[in-house]
Parts: structure tokens; sequence; C-alpha cells
């Protein structure tokens, strides 16, 4: 026979509570009650107060089921890692008696316990109403996280430690590799020979390509100045700006 005990219903913490939804334990219809997800426990009580009350960490896994297969009426299925019935609630106090001070018995007891589970279909009557169950449950149960997964986080990093002190010293002795960094004004100071004539190469290039841009119904125009008396103060600075910005990237390609 199912366990069912004379509870009283949650009055904090309650994310959802939905009439008239029928509970189904293992195949065995307890009848239409009221389901309570609440932040604590997740509850079901039918209309003479009896019900029962499920702790979230045994609660191995919770969906919406519409497979009318499995099931004829679409339902919100939960998996509990115990059974939940007077035989086996009459077995654990049996065994927690018997096996009180002997550890050895009482961890093979868990291992036996460890492989039972319950299915438990809650199936409401308003159908519209397992996508709301199913997100009070998702909330609920994110309160109670298992301790073990956050210990298998913990031993899953195995990095080793960045010791900013020590890469910095590196750096201070030349074992790093830091690049060095010069402002247009300042790479032209260091340029060799050689790169001074690849920039003027390059400069001179760029000029002729500038002076294409004044190409006008067929007449060249090999003076820009004279283009720029046509031209808005605001233009020729943005005119300017844009031939510096020019020039800087080619002196950078100088300097990789």
């Amino acid at each position: 026979m199912v366990v069912l005990k004379s509870l009283h219903p949650p009055s904090e913490g309650v994310r959802l509570q939905q009439a008239d939804t029928t509970a189904v334990l293992d195949g065995k219809r307890l009848g239409s009650g009221t389901l309570f997800v609440a932040e604590a426990h997740l509850s079901w009580f039918d209309g003479s107060g009896m019900g029962f009350c499920l702790e979230y960490p045994s609660i191995s896994l919770h969906a919406i089921s519409r497979d009318l297969s499995a099931f004829p009426e679409e339902h919100l299925y939960v998996m509990v890692n115990a059974k939940l019935d007077d035989e086996a609630e009459a077995e654990q106090q049996d065994k927690a008696s018997d096996d009180a001070g002997e550890d050895d018995e009482e961890s093979d007891s868990d291992s036996e316990d460890s492989g039972t589970i319950t299915e438990i279909r809650f199936v409401p009557s308003d159908k519209a109403a397992l996508e709301p169950m199913f997100s009070a449950m998702c909330d609920c149960q994110a309160l109670h996280p298992d301790p073990d997964d956050a210990d298998t986080d913990d031993d899953d990093y195995e990095g080793e430690e960045y010791d900013v002190e020590e890469a910095e010293q590196e750096q201070g002795q030349g074992q790093g590799d830091v690049p060095t960094f010069y402002t247009y004004e300042e790479g032209l100071s260091h340029l060799t020979a050689e790169g001074q004539a690849t920039l003027d190469r390059l400069q001179g290039m760029l000029a002729q390509s500038v002076a294409q841009q004044y190409h006008m119904a067929g007449v060249r125009t090999d003076v820009p100045s004279a283009e720029f008396e046509g031209l808005s103060p605001d233009d020729r600075l943005q005119r300017r700006h844009t031939e510096q910005a020019q020039a800087e990237q080619l002196a950078q390609l100088l300097f990789e």
C-alpha cells in the first residue's frame, strides 16, 4: 500500500499550486488532489488531507510526458530514488533498528536501497498547466544542487597556476618575448637607410594613387593643392587625416 500521511500543506515558498491533479504512484491511482511545488519540498494531498512529500535531492528525473502509448494521458513524470510504500518503510525501520552501531551492514543496506526507484505521474485536469508545473519544479530543484557534483567539478580542474610575478621577472630578464611599439614619429627616427628608401618608394606609390583621383573629364590635375581650394575647411582637414592615416599604415608595415 502506498504511504499517505496526514501532513500540512506548505505555506511558504510555494511556487505553484495545481488543483485537480491526479497522482499515479507505480501504476496505482491515488485519486485527485492538489500538487504543491514549493521551494523546500514537492508534495501532493488528496481531498481528505492525506498525502506525501518528496525531497528534491531524491528526485532524479522529471519531465513532461506526452507519449500516449506509455500512459493514456499527458502528465508530469517524476522518478524518485526511493520506494514510497508501507513495506519499504517498514523494512527501512527494521534495518535501522537491527543495524544500529554496525557500519558495515549499514553500508550494505544503503547499496541495496540505492537500486530502488518510484515512478510518479502527476496528471492535471488542465493539460495547459504542464509547462508551468515543469518550470516550477526546475526552479525549485535548482535550489538544491547535488553536493557530489560540486566536489566533482573541483576535482576535475588540474590546470597549473599562473604566477604573475614570475612572468614579470622573466620578461625583465629578457626571457619573455615582449613586443616594442612605436608612434609614427618614433618609428621614423628608427628607420634604417633601407627602410627609408622603402618608405620613400611606398609614399611615391601613394602619391601617384592619390593623383589619379583628380581625373575630371579626361583632364588630369597633377597639383592636388588646386583641388584643395574648392574644398571646405572640414573637407580639407578630413583629407589630410586620411592621407596621414595611410602613411602611418605604410610605416607600420615596415616595422612588422
